[in-house]
């Protein structure tokens, strides 16, 4: 991974006018109170780990930013969008069902668990899923594509770049309050802003 902000560390203004109480403490439970699991099985965890593993990979990290805690603990507390697609079924049931046809995709293809899959396997197979290639019966009432793209990737994209660590690939300076912005226009930044390096 090219990193076009090396050095930087949002969190070296932690003291400053930057982060009040509030953002505070909300970044330190994002990095140090990482939810047990609650909602999903053994076998669903590892699922997931595997699948997020290899659509956000972070093999450069020796601690990877963690998705599938944060993950299971809007299943837990039933913390959704506020709105769901009218072909999904209520979030709980559709991460059941397709975790379920995930697996079920793998045995059918492969008469393997998705987890001992080959990496390019694995791959191959999201990439069947994702173009409108599923085969598993577990999918009956359930958009494959749909849940992948839309529920699974944007959930586990979300979580990742809510987390600091995150920020520091992509310049950003966390939250815009208390402290604003200054510099409006485009392709201005404040002095307080990473600056990209090429």
């Amino acid at each position: 991974m090219t990193f076009h902000y090396p050095g930087y560390d949002v969190l070296a203004r932690w003291d400053s006018p930057s982060f009040d109480a509030a953002t505070r403490r909300v970044l330190a439970q994002r990095q140090h109170a990482i939810p047990p699991r609650r909602f999903l099985t053994a076998e669903e965890w590892e699922l997931l780990e595997a699948v997020i593993a290899r659509l956000l990979p972070q093999p450069e990290r020796d601690d990877p930013i963690p998705i599938t805690p944060w993950i299971d603990a809007q299943l837990h507390d039933d913390i959704s969008e506020g709105f769901r697609h009218p072909t999904m079924p209520h979030q709980r049931t559709a991460w059941r069902q397709g975790l379920a046809a995930l697996e079920g995709e793998a045995q059918h293809r492969h008469a393997s668990a998705f987890t001992t899959l080959s990496p390019q396997e694995q791959d191959a197979l999201l990439d069947q899923i994702t173009n409108g290639h599923a085969q598993a019966p577990q999918w009956q009432g359930l958009p494959a594509e749909h849940f992948l793209i839309q529920v699974v990737l944007k959930t586990a994209v979300g979580i990742y770049y809510s987390h600091p660590t995150a920020w520091n690939e992509i310049g950003f300076g966390g939250p815009a309050s208390p402290r604003g912005y200054v510099r409006m226009g485009f392709n201005e930044r404040d002095a307080w802003e990473a600056r990209e390096v090429r």
